[in-house]
């Protein structure tokens, strides 16, 4: 199968995604169309191409809703661009952030569904947790020098070695919830990583820590007549800082600004 044949047998999915995290069909054709071409640039063989590119969209689209708020901060002489009201708060479309963060959470499972538990569990800790590579090693009881040439091979694998997959912080809906707890749990469990439960943010949670007894990660859930409605995943748990589920959904992009 050709460059050309893989892509387009992924692309009504790369389309998708896009077009839900821009809400625009142009936009979305466009990232796609950028996808494409960096595809085609591309020599290494990941081990999912579907996860590749769906991480590339990803990638890509993401950067576009940076990049415009960048340039109206421009056109309006305003100050940081974090600084202002995210869509899908006041005035924008409501449906957005839950939206979005569904969308990275569907690239991000297709790119850990073919990596082994052991790769799942690295991907688990650089990615959505945001551990350093000592932190990695640690969880791992191994040196960094091991580490950091299997978080390299696996970064280069996975989504082509380029800055970390943007992970949605806030997820919405009882199957979206199970969706990544069945994602990130079992490989975090088999390299002794543990849950404690915790009140986290004045909510039911639980803590992530590793075999040293060190917070890696922490949840806190959202709850209605006693089931689950959402899930945040909380990275500073020691500080325990609640942060608006709108703004919460969307700091994926203060995530793709920092690799920038």
């Amino acid at each position: 199968m050709t460059r050309t044949e893989e892509f387009e047998g992924v692309r009504p999915l790369l389309y998708a995604i896009a077009r839900r995290i821009l809400g625009s069909a142009s936009e979305a054709e466009d990232a796609v169309e950028a996808t494409w071409l960096r595809w085609a640039d591309t020599r290494a063989r990941p081990a999912s191409i579907e996860g590749h590119l769906a991480a590339e969209v990803t990638r890509i689209s993401t950067d576009v809703l940076r990049s415009a708020r960048l340039e109206r901060h421009a056109q309006v002489g305003a100050g940081p661009w974090a600084a202002e009201p995210l869509p899908g708060g006041t005035g924008g479309d409501p449906r957005r952030p839950a939206e979005l963060a569904d969308s990275l959470l569907t690239a991000a499972l297709l790119v850990l569904e073919r990596l082994s538990p052991l790769e799942r569990a690295v991907f688990v800790l650089r990615e959505a947790f945001g551990c350093s590579v000592a932190e990695i090693a640690s969880a791992l009881g191994c040196s960094e020098e091991g580490c950091e040439q299997l978080v390299d091979s696996i970064a280069r694998t996975s989504d082509g070695g380029r800055e970390p997959l943007p992970w949605p912080t806030y997820i919405v809906g009882a199957e979206n919830v199970a969706r990544l707890l069945s994602a990130i749990v079992p490989p975090l469990v088999r390299i002794g990583v543990t849950l404690e439960e915790h009140r986290v943010n004045g909510r039911p949670g639980s803590l992530f820590r590793d075999r040293n007894g060190r917070i890696l990660n922490g949840t806190a859930l959202d709850l209605r007549d006693g089931r689950i409605e959402g899930i945040h995943l909380v990275v500073n748990c020691e500080e325990f800082v609640y942060a608006d589920p709108v703004a919460e959904a969307y700091a994926v992009l203060r995530e793709a600004n920092r690799a920038g």
